[in-house]
């Protein structure tokens, strides 16, 4: 009897396994393709979870009932919040994981999920049924039926692994590449581009001499990730700080013709903002010395992940300038860094809810789509899981936008934005970043998640509760004075913290409470803001519309409306190179 799922995922990294669970646990049956079981949830470059931005979407993913912030909480070893002296719209929740721990973690929690069934083999070919997807086919030969199909396959589309002038095939070290995917895809139409990431080389901790480098510890209260954890186990550990310097540069600069980056051999496009140190040296000439975090990768792991110098220069030049780094002088190579080529499909063929417009119950999410980070993978996974299992119960699809999640940005950014690189989220992106906090993410997406079967009764409760406390506190607040002022107008002043009015609330309720008080008339602002966005957003464009024959729009806003095909005249807006004159058009149109 040939397999049959409701849904089947390709790819166990950090999108596969948030878009596995979402389905599974809405109650459908759900297939995990993946190239070995060993390598499920494992983290390939840098073992952390969180950063600027990122650390939102952690949070936001744990609301709406995904893994990853749960994961983080029990295997991290060291917490920091970041930004902590600059206002609440930027700070950021940030964690070092043991990385075996972690992926051990996703594994044993995958392979026993109920209606979860993980399958060892490499997908070659889709089944396509007129325009509907209808499964998958395995290089053992098995046919997967499925009603939906979500591809999480990270890196490993045609992959290839450059270390100075040595290529070798490869998605991650010592794991082979999935040649015959991205072929299928361009058999069906879909447009494929190739994108390079990198990751630097790992360094033997007993090697590294530790009172050249600068100490940076963690935080000494730390705050979980998940909405879920009361408290946290783990003992933390530290990681250190040191630099490059100019001898560094000097041995770059001069080895730069075999860097395969510089040498032609790498024809695509890396990150822009998590460059190789080869790029750093290049292409800010004028630095004297450039950060380097060395992180370890766990507490009984030799490895210590050198954060800042990626790189793919070869090993004999990679020993010369790591060399004359203070504290890695002596230091010995467990593993030497490397750049990775691979395919993937540019998400302007995607709807918001990360189903392909070419293909019905077909999603892609994660690196597949031109994104780079477990956290933009994560984020996109439980979308698509969510909405492949919607679409199957035949219930109204799931998307979020702009002014609700970090998440609904990303989505909306890679869905109307033209990508040559690999997208990572930052703070700056989000226009209403005030609203969309770390601190309040359960406030603004745990009612999706309850909805969906993936919160469960107690919490949302639990939830309603909380907002119940802090309606009453803010009314306790405008009603007691101190002398001539209420307490609400008292905590408005900058040098007042919520501790001093003697409050007999929880902390988490305190710290809401604060927050919408001392910044009210932003958080004002910025609604104001969302009610103008929704009402673009409110603005639908008929699915099917015909964009070519709007005569009187100018060629290029013609060109980039029928290549992206926004959903609405907000959507449409954001197009680089859609000016307010073509909208106008489109509006009168639409009308």
């Amino acid at each position: 009897m040939l397999p049959h799922f409701d849904v089947l995922v390709v790819g166990a990294g950090h999108a596969g396994l948030e878009a596995a669970l979402a389905a599974s646990r809405m109650g459908l049956e759900t297939g995990v393709l993946t190239l070995g079981v060993e390598s499920i949830g494992r983290m390939s470059c840098n073992p952390a979870i969180g950063g600027l931005a990122k650390g939102q979407m952690v949070r936001e993913i744990d609301a709406l009932g995904g893994e990853m912030a749960k994961a983080t909480d029990a295997t991290a070893i060291q917490f920091r919040m970041l930004n902590t002296r600059k206002g609440p719209a930027v700070r950021s929740p940030r964690a070092q994981c043991d990385k075996n721990a972690y992926a051990a973690y996703m594994r044993e929690l995958l392979l026993r999920a109920p209606r979860v069934t993980v399958v060892e083999d490499t997908i070659e070919d889709f089944q396509v049924s007129g325009d509907r997807i209808r499964g998958v086919t395995g290089r053992s030969g098995v046919f997967y039926e499925a009603r939906a199909v979500v591809v999480a396959t990270g890196t490993f589309l045609k992959a290839i692994q450059h270390c100075g002038e040595v290529k070798r095939t490869g998605g991650r070290i010592h794991e082979p590449s999935a040649d015959r995917l991205s072929d299928s895809l361009r058999a069906l139409g879909f447009e494929i581009g190739r994108l390079k990431t990198g990751t630097p080389p790992r360094l033997a901790r007993g090697s590294i001499d530790y009172s050249k480098v600068e100490i940076q510890p963690g935080d000494p209260d730390p705050v979980p990730f998940s909405h879920f954890t009361e408290r946290l186990t783990r003992p933390q550990l530290v990681c250190w700080i040191t630099f490059t310097n100019e001898r560094t540069h000097e041995i770059i600069r001069a080895n730069i013709h075999r860097a395969p980056m510089y040498s032609g051999q790498i024809r695509s496009v890396g990150p822009r903002y998590c460059p190789s140190v080869e790029d750093k040296v290049m292409r800010f000439p004028d630095r004297e010395r450039h950060q380097i975090f060395l992180e370890p990768e766990g507490p009984d792991v030799e490895e210590i992940y050198v954060n800042g110098i990626s790189t793919s220069t070869p090993p004999d030049v990679q020993d010369a300038f790591v060399h004359t780094i203070p504290g890695l002088e002596n230091a010995r190579f467990l593993r030497y860094g490397y750049a990775v080529e691979y395919d993937y499909a540019p998400p302007h063929q995607l709807r918001a809810t990360l189903e392909t417009r070419r293909v019905e119950g077909l999603y892609f999410a994660g690196q597949i789509n031109g994104t780079s980070g477990y956290e933009e993978a994560a984020g996109q996974g439980i979308v698509a899981g969510i909405n492949a299992a919607l679409k199957i119960q035949g219930r109204p699809p799931f998307v979020l936008r702009r002014d609700e999640a970090y998440i609904g940005v990303l989505i909306d950014d890679l869905i109307r934005l033209e990508h040559r690189e690999p997208y990572r989220m930052f703070t700056s992106r989000a226009e209403y970043r005030l609203l969309l906090r770390s601190d309040n993410a359960d406030r603004r997406l745990m009612g999706h998640g309850h909805k969906f079967g993936l919160i469960p009764d107690d919490a949302k409760r639990k939830l309603d509760a909380k907002e119940e406390r802090i309606a009453e506190t803010r009314r306790g607040l405008r009603r007691a004075r101190r002398g001539p002022d209420s307490l609400e107008e008292l905590l408005r002043r900058p040098e007042v913290g919520i501790g001093t009015l003697g409050l007999d609330e929880p902390p988490e309720v305190l710290e809401q409470v604060e927050l919408e008080v001392k910044y009210e008339g932003y958080i004002r602002r910025q609604v104001r803001d969302v009610e103008r966005f929704r009402a673009m957003e409110d603005r639908m464009i008929p699915e099917g519309f015909d964009f070519s024959r709007l005569r009187h729009l100018r060629a290029e806003a013609r060109e980039k409306l029928v290549r992206v095909r926004p959903a609405s005249l907000g959507q449409a807006s954001r197009i680089a190179g859609v000016t307010p004159s073509d909208l106008q058009i489109l509006s009168v149109h639409l009308r």
